[in-house]
């Protein structure tokens, strides 16, 4: 009897609905078939060679892959018996609310394979952010995990419109991030999602952070956090316990609010309350 290849597969939810991530460690050899959902992942380990609507190409451990809704592609190992890749899908409409604009399945990604390093570290980032909102996704601090994520995500979305699809670029238009920042700092233990900042300030999603970050130096979630630690630093100075500064400043628990304070600080909580 012929033993099946290896495979191990991860399917994970995000914060939004139309949009979920896999993960993939696989000798299979996948026939031809497509996705409704637009595609984007990261080859971690190995190679692939695959067919798809652009052509036959091969994939190397740290390229980023790509996926069109219909696309027909298949895939299999190229140079060893397995490769490890990583994929978050999106439906079309997620697409569309991306830049504030129309974007459908009639826009497409231009190459199904891409050496692009800001992606690859924006995509990068996205893994770890849902990693840490599934961690954290029944505590106090959850919200300000999907808006982290939603960052993330819309920095990919982005990028991969901006430089690698064939959607016509969206124009610049005025907007008012004070807003947001009044928002954000209105309430600091429920954040806010981007598609709400986004409406705030008049802006697309991906122009707000642009605009955000060149106003105030950090996007709206390193914000928030700043933010927090503030609250934090203030609230033990007044004696406040470590556990419920903790609480009262948004973040999940006492390890949470000493990692983002000592990255912010760069003394612990304990220390700040010692001196």
């Amino acid at each position: 009897m012929k033993t099946p290849p290896d495979h191990r597969s991860q399917v994970f939810g995000t914060p939004w609905e139309g949009v979920h991530g896999t993960a993939m460690d696989s000798a299979r050899h996948y026939g031809r078939h497509w996705h409704a959902t637009y595609g984007v992942g990261l080859l971690d380990h190995g190679a692939q060679s695959s067919a798809s609507g652009r052509g036959k190409v091969d994939a190397y451990a740290g390229d980023l892959i790509t996926t069109n809704p219909g696309e027909v592609h298949d895939g299999r190992p190229l140079g060893g018996p397995s490769r490890r890749w990583r994929m978050v899908y999106f439906d079309a409409a997620v697409m569309a609310g991306m830049l504030g604009g129309i974007v459908d399945g009639s826009v497409e990604f231009t190459r199904p394979v891409l050496k692009d390093l800001r992606l690859l570290q924006a995509l990068r980032r996205l893994f770890t952010r849902l990693d840490d909102w599934r961690n954290r996704a029944a505590s106090a601090s959850a919200s300000a995990e999907a808006l982290a994520c939603e960052e993330s995500l819309v920095e990919v979305c982005g990028l991969l419109l901006g430089g690698h699809s064939t959607a016509v670029p969206q124009p610049e238009i005025d907007g008012d991030v004070r807003l947001v920042r009044e928002r954000l700092a209105d309430d600091l233990l429920a954040a806010p999602t981007l598609d709400e900042l986004a409406v705030m300030a008049g802006l697309g999603k991906f122009q707000l952070l642009r605009r955000f970050q060149k106003a105030y130096g950090v996007p709206p979630h390193a914000w928030l956090l700043l933010q927090r630690a503030e609250r934090a630093r203030a609230l033990i100075r007044r004696g406040t316990s470590l556990a419920n500064t903790a609480a009262a400043s948004g973040f999940a628990d006492q390890s949470h609010m000493t990692r983002i304070f000592t990255r912010h600080f760069g003394f612990t909580p304990g220390a700040w309350q010692r001196a």
